[in-house]
C-alpha cells in the first residue's frame, strides 16, 4: 500500500479526476495501420 490512504470521498474524487484528465484513447487497430502505412512508403522509397 502506498503512503496516503483515501477513504472512498478521497477516491471518488481522484477517480473522477483521473477520468476527466486521461489523453483521448486511441484507436490500436487505426495506429497499427497508420504506422504500416508510413513503412510501407518508406520501403518503397529505399527499394528504388
Amino acid at each position: 500500500m502506498g503512503k496516503y490512504q483515501l477513504d472512498t470521498k478521497g477516491q471518488v474524487a481522484v477517480a473522477k479526476y483521473h477520468e476527466k484528465h486521461k489523453p483521448a484513447k486511441y484507436d490500436k487497430k487505426q495506429q497499427l495501420e497508420k504506422i504500416r502505412a508510413e513503412y510501407l512508403k518508406k520501403k518503397a522509397k529505399t527499394n528504388r
